[in-house]
């Protein structure tokens, strides 16, 4: 809950180009990530409301730092429409399979978790690029956004082909999952 309070802040933060404090807020959000997700591991407390608002609130955090972040220059757009596209396609599959009984079970792939902590280090990046901007980090920012502008439609690709081929498979193989 912590990041979903902290993200208005954080974005007016950027807006106001007060990089400094909209880095500090990025940390505390993911720190709190991070020791939630280790305490609901640690106390094993894992909630089914908590299995579906931790990845919201990561993805909603990320998605608004791209958009952001694109809005005051610091990405460039096509790596924001490349990344948006990928989380809507699969949100709206993924929304059609539950809707329709077809597939309860979308978890994330190896390949997506990837695209993720790519996405994170990217962002990480741009913002210590905005708040110290001799970190000689440029060539980083530059590498990680082009690695996520690939990683994101190929990770999309693999989605669909996973969702066709289990879609595919009979009734007893896909349900038992």
């Amino acid at each position: 809950m912590l990041r979903l309070f902290v993200l208005p802040f954080l974005v007016i933060t950027i807006l106001n180009r007060h990089w400094g404090l909209a880095f500090a807020l990025l940390w505390v959000a993911g720190v709190s990530d991070g020791l939630d997700g280790l305490l609901a591991r640690a106390l094993k407390q894992r909630t089914k409301l908590g299995q579906y608002l931790d990845p919201i609130a990561d993805k909603l955090l990320l998605s608004t730092m791209f958009v952001v972040l694109t809005h005051v220059g610091a990405i460039p757009r096509y790596v924001t429409v490349l990344v948006l596209s990928r989380d809507i396609g699969i949100l709206l599959i993924a929304t059609l399979l539950f809707a329709t009984n077809t597939l309860r079970n979308f978890e994330p792939s190896k390949l997506g978790k990837l695209n993720t902590l790519v996405q994170i280090l990217g962002v990480l990046t741009v913002m210590t690029c905005e708040v110290i901007p001799r970190s000689g980090l440029g060539e980083l920012r530059t590498a990680l956004l082009w690695a996520i502008a690939g990683l994101a439609p190929v990770s999309a690709a693999e989605y669909a082909w996973i969702v066709i081929r289990r879609v595919g498979e009979p009734v007893g193989v896909a349900a038992g999952r």
